[in-house]
């Protein structure tokens, strides 16, 4: 049966900056709602910082083996390239899968409900399918995998990566998967998209988690949140909303769909300042109006 042990892989760059409040509510709420035997954190790099201080001592450490496929591949797209330590991340928590088994989920994630019993019974694989922008190809997303100790399905997979791999985002981690699932009768088990990507990676679905207060789908267990698609205040295609504007204050006070699930997990002894939210709000306001033609897009688009 599949350990109720969750892994996590961070850090296989070198960390110049302080472990975010998002990835400190992402283990905290694993923590608190699926009440895990042990959580793992494989890295190669290890974080800092002050919410790093303060969960640190929940977690256990597991040195992450550098992937020299990875490391090595020579890639076509150089704006993918910048994303090497995620292709090398695939291969991490399938190796730390088919080693101990248990739950591995991206840590861009948040934990909202607890995984049914008839999952920990489950002797084969379990993934979720997501969003395919295509929809004659399904996809089975990597970013949540169950599965027992020395699973078929994640031994064939982690092999099949090694030929497959070829620099894409989707190619080895979503896509293969799907393709082998049919190989393999019997070997996967899939869950529906509600399960844990029930906020898909769509503009407006992006929005409604972190800008909108939307229903939470009763069979959502976990939420995936996408943040390589609107981390970074430059990027501007998915979402208006990025990384500085995940604060405490936005967590404790904001109407919005992440905030409100997110909001138990913040520390008790966190006193966040609702003067320093409005504050927030009003910069991030003035930040928009330095954007009228988003603005107007986003208007039409709703």
């Amino acid at each position: 049966m599949i350990p109720r042990t969750f892994h996590f892989v961070f850090g296989l760059k070198p960390q110049t900056e302080p472990f975010h409040l998002m990835y400190y509510l992402c283990l905290a709420s694993c923590l608190a709602v699926e009440r895990p035997r042990a959580v793992v954190l494989h890295y190669q790099h290890e974080p800092w910082g002050p919410w790093w201080d303060r969960i640190r001592p929940a977690l256990q450490l597991q040195r992450a083996e550098p992937c020299a496929l990875v490391e090595h591949f020579r890639y076509s797209d150089p704006a993918i390239a910048r994303y090497r330590y995620a292709h090398a991340a695939d291969f991490v928590r399938l190796q730390a899968l088919i080693a101990e088994g248990g739950v591995y989920a991206d840590i861009d994630t948040l934990f909202v409900r607890p995984l049914p019993e008839s999952l920990w019974r489950r002797t084969t694989c379990v993934l979720g399918e997501e969003r395919s922008p295509d929809p004659a190809q399904p996809s089975y997303c990597n970013a949540w995998i169950a599965a027992p100790a020395a699973d078929p399905f994640c031994r064939a997979w982690l092999e099949g990566m090694a030929e497959r791999f070829d620099g894409s985002w989707s190619g080895h981690s979503t896509l293969l998967p799907y393709t082998l699932a049919r190989r393999l009768p019997g070997r996967l088990h899939v869950e529906p998209q509600t399960s844990y990507y029930a906020f898909d990676w769509r503009p407006e679905r992006i929005d409604d988690l972190f800008l909108r207060d939307c229903p939470l789908p009763p069979q959502a267990y976990s939420l995936h949140l996408w943040n390589h698609l609107w981390w970074s205040a430059e990027r501007r295609d998915f979402s208006r909303f990025h990384a500085g504007r995940l604060t405490p204050e936005y967590v404790a006070f904001a109407n919005t769909t992440y905030a409100r699930l997110a909001r138990p997990f913040l520390p008790e002894d966190l006193a966040p300042d609702r003067a320093a939210w409005h504050r927030q709000r009003l910069q991030a306001f003035v930040q928009e109006c330095s954007h009228p033609l988003r603005a107007l897009r986003e208007a039409w688009r709703r």
